[in-house]
Order: C-alpha cells, then structure tokens, then sequence
C-alpha cells in the first residue's frame, strides 16, 4: 500500500517527508500536479537545497570538473533555484490569490483574453514549451467575473510545471470553469516544443496547437466559430 515502512525522521531528507505525507493522504503527486498543501514553512528551502545536492551529482556523472571549470561551479545552485523558484514554481506555490466579483450587469456576450504567453516544459525531457494561449468565455448572470491579470496568473500558475501540452490546457480549463462558472469556456493553445527542435527530429518549425471546448462553445457551432474568427484576426 505505502513505499513507508515508518515516519520519515527529522534528519531524513526534505523530500522524503513530503512525499510520506503525500502517500500518506492518498494524493497523487505527478510532475504537474500542485503539493504546495504538503509543504511545511521553510522546508522549500531544503528542497531546493537538495536539489541542487542531487544536480551536482549529475554534473559530476557527466564528467564534468566543476572545481575547475569557472563556468559550472555555481550551476547546480542555479539550475536548482530555476527549478523550484521559477520554471516548476506551480507545483509548490499556492494557487494565486483571485478576487471574485458578481456578475451585477449580467454580461452575457463572448469575451477573449489573450493571446497569454505560455512558459512551460515537457514532462519527457524537461526542455522548454513557449507559446501562446488564448482565452473565451460566456459568462452567465451567476458567474463569478475575475480581473484580466488573474487570466495570466492562473495561466502561469498551471503551467509552471512540467508538462504535456494536452493536460496542461485540461488543468487549466478546469481551474477557470470551477471559478467563473461561465456557460461556456474555450481556450485554445499554440507552442512551440524544444524536444522536437533542439533534440530529436530538431525540427524548428513545427508547433502544437490544441483546444478545450466547454458547454455553450462545444454546443453552439456559430459560436464556437465566431470565437475561432476573432483569433485568427488577431493574428
């Protein structure tokens, strides 16, 4: 049932008590999902520690003298802070803070928000996902309407974590969906992937683009193509 025989102890590492609290709850913690419920005041800091303990093991078994090379020396440190502070950021930090208002004036007419720049990362290789993200919503006199900044935050929040393009614009259709309560919601993400430009095929002009329809967008043709216009003249 549990890889935990026992409770990790205090000297165990900071992971290893993160994860037993995880396992212990039942919560699934894959590479885009968010644990930052299960992360104690200041235990961010000896994660990342230990990640950058656990890079310099790889910078080591790739031959590489960190002692001497002036340029690596301060790479693990670097690459761990990259990883915890900023590109992973969304596994570990709280969901942003979102005011919610009352829609008082019943709007009920197609709004977009986009396009949002995307920074991302594949789950296979860990190389950078960048593009571009755009948002429709009909909302309804029960909808809750969020500031336009908070679009971006939510979008960052959801990405920053390693990814598939796929889920990712699943995640976060689902995190707008139970906040607004719209009629209907699409969102539709272009993005280019570094695992097919900088490795493998190496091919630098292909992009991804994918959808998420949801009610009214998914039932109502014309708008749905109404939404689908409005991007392309933005282009």
């Amino acid at each position: 049932m549990s890889e935990f025989t026992h409770p990790p102890g205090d000297d165990a590492p900071v992971s290893e008590r993160i994860r037993y609290r995880l396992v212990s709850a039942g919560c699934r913690h894959h590479a885009n999902d968010n644990i930052a419920d299960f992360i104690r005041p200041g235990e961010l800091d000896a994660l990342q520690a230990e990640v950058q303990q656990q890079l310099q093991g790889v910078l080591r078994a790739l031959v590489i003298d960190t002692d001497s090379d002036h340029n690596t020396q301060e790479t693990a440190k670097r690459v761990a802070k990259m990883f915890v502070r900023e590109v992973f950021a969304g596994r570990y930090k709280p969901a942003p803070s979102v005011t919610e208002f009352p829609n008082v004036t019943r709007l009920n007419e197609l709004m977009i928000v986009g396009p949002i720049t995307v920074r991302s990362a594949c789950s296979h290789h860990l190389c950078p996902i960048l593009g571009r993200l755009w948002i429709g919503l009909l909302p309804n006199e029960h909808s809750n309407l969020i500031g336009l900044s908070k679009y971006v935050r939510l979008a960052d929040w959801v990405m920053s974590r390693p990814q598939i393009q796929e889920e990712a614009v699943t995640m976060l259709a689902n995190e707008l969906q139970e906040r607004v309560q719209p009629d209907g919601l699409a969102l539709v993400m272009e993005a280019d992937h570094f695992c097919m430009a900088w490795r493998g095929v190496k091919d630098t002009e292909s992009k991804m683009t994918n959808s998420v329809m949801r009610g009214a967008f998914l039932k109502d043709a014309n708008l749905r193509r109404e939404f689908l216009s409005l991007l392309s003249k933005k282009d």
